[in-house]
């Protein structure tokens, strides 16, 4: 369960989830405004804690962990993807991706090795040169994608990754989530409102109020 707000404005945004997520699936939230994805997607990758209950991660209980250990697997077992793309609009998006692994702590021996196979991943390899206002939105989604998936991440989580693409570069953001389930192994949980995405996935939970209410 997860509220907000005190008191008389105190607001129930999660009433209770309970969910199991297979390993290597590519898995969709979705839900009109305000049925609680993104606070989900918080929660299940440690950016917040629930007021009761447990999320548990690979066999540890997230919620009963520092905020040290937290952002240790959230640095090294997952990855984050966010509809806005967020990238250092002065760094290339070499750099981008780059500069993510050092501020983590990844090898500096194999940091660029890792952020140009990242990048070559989501076909960026020859664009890698290119500053975030010299790329398509696309390929600044993409670039985020090499960010967020560079150290090998066991656990992907992206919040209305294709929200702002067209339907034509959405589905190419969605091959590459499929790419990454079906050669990495990678667990994908994403957040969607486009139905043509829906087609796409393994399994998709809707939310409304708070719970999930239709999984198919």
């Amino acid at each position: 369960m997860k509220s907000f707000g005190r008191g008389s404005a105190t607001v129930q945004v999660l009433k209770g989830v309970d969910i199991a997520i297979p390993s290597g699936a590519l898995i969709a939230f979705k839900g009109r405004s305000g049925s609680g994805k993104t606070t989900l997607i918080n929660l299940l990758s440690a950016l917040d804690r629930p007021d009761s209950g447990q999320v548990l991660f690979e066999g540890h209980d997230l919620t009963g962990m520092s905020d040290k250990e937290r952002d240790g697997i959230r640095r090294t077992r997952m990855g984050l993807i966010f509809q806005s793309f967020a990238l250092i609009p002065l760094m290339s998006a070499y750099e981008n991706v780059e500069f993510v692994l050092r501020v983590s702590g990844y090898p500096a021996q194999e940091r660029q090795s890792a952020a140009e196979g990242a990048l070559e991943q989501v076909g960026l390899k020859s664009r890698m040169s290119h500053r975030p206002f010299e790329l398509s939105g696309g390929e600044q989604q993409r670039t985020a994608i090499a960010r967020a998936i560079a150290h090998k991440p066991r656990l992907l989580l992206a919040d209305e990754p294709t929200a702002e693409l067209d339907s034509r570069t959405g589905l190419q953001i969605m091959k590459i989530f499929r790419d990454l389930v079906e050669t990495a192994g990678m667990t994908i949980i994403m957040t969607t409102h486009d139905p043509a995405i829906m087609e796409i996935v393994d399994r998709v939970y809707e939310l409304e109020d708070g719970v999930i209410v239709v999984s198919s």
